[in-house]
């Protein structure tokens, strides 16, 4: 298998929302988000499917080596086999990968955050530096692109943490800050033992209704000179906020289940932002 078919592969297998917006890029974008989305899944998978934390910190660890020995031009693991040949053309640095490295290791260092502030630092390095990676391979050309970019990511992993609030307590994880918690009332073990009430459910809302701002500041945010090229990223922002959507009309049943759209309802938002530019 080569790696360019390697990373297609592990992209696909993802069942990511991500994959659809990939699907209306020029060849050669298309080919480098797609590398580098592998590289984010290959890195979330060493925190999410490895039981053992020690043996997860090496593999972060080998990744951060690999990271490094692939920007000194010898590249091992397919992904940066595929991904190395481009990362040149789309400002694609060691930094930015070792950054989302970085943040799952908070993975494996932290389960709760005190904050707001807290919670923030993480989406910056697993979904900020993510969004602007992406808009510079989606073509971005002017610098405040990149405020959009990381605006963008932060309402996306705040959408994630709503939907996944159960899946992550079994995990032991509750990204959800402990201030917050305390504001409304709800203790860490009614989520980790999925005990709905009034509570909860306004704690969601609260939660739903600052990710919808994030989303409308992204947006208030892009120049209207790269809006055209951004469009995968607001495809993004069309298949989450309706996810969202539906999580928040359902009431947030998010302790025993995780919501999601169907392939076909993601591949008509993409359609419909890149053909009629609009949500």
């Amino acid at each position: 298998m080569s790696p360019q078919q390697y990373v297609q592969n592990k992209a696909a297998a993802s069942g990511s929302s991500f994959y659809y917006a990939f699907l209306f890029l020029p060849a050669p974008r298309r080919a480098a988000i797609t590398a580098f989305y592998a590289f984010c899944r290959e890195v979330d998978d060493v925190v999410d499917e490895v039981s053992d934390a020690s043996v997860a910190a090496q593999k972060l660890a080998w990744w951060q080596g690999e990271v490094r020995q692939a920007f000194a031009g010898q590249p091992t693991h397919p992904v940066m086999q595929a991904l190395m040949p481009l990362a040149g053309d789309y400002g694609i640095e060691a930094r930015h990968l070792l950054a989302v490295i970085e943040g799952c290791q908070m993975d494996l260092e932290q389960s709760r955050y005190l904050d707001f502030a807290g919670l923030t630092r993480y989406c910056h390095l697993v979904a900020g530096v993510v969004g602007e990676v992406a808009a510079h391979i989606f073509g971005q050309t002017d610098p405040a692109t990149t405020q959009y970019a990381h605006r963008l990511g932060l309402a996306l992993q705040l959408t994630n943490i709503i939907r996944d609030v159960g899946e992550d307590a079994l995990r032991g994880r509750i990204y959800l800050p402990i201030a917050e918690l305390q504001q409304f009332d709800v203790k860490a073990h009614e989520i980790t033992q999925r005990q709905y009430s009034d509570r909860f459910t306004a704690l969601m809302r609260f939660q739903a209704e600052r990710a919808q701002r994030c989303y409308d500041e992204a947006l208030a945010l892009l120049p209207a000179a790269d809006r055209r090229a951004q469009k995968p990223g607001l495809m993004m922002a069309s298949i989450y906020r309706t996810l969202l959507d539906e999580i928040s009309r359902d009431g947030f049943q998010v302790l025993h289940q995780r919501t999601s759209l169907t392939p076909l309802r993601k591949f008509w938002l993409a359609w419909k932002m890149q053909a009629l530019g609009r949500f």
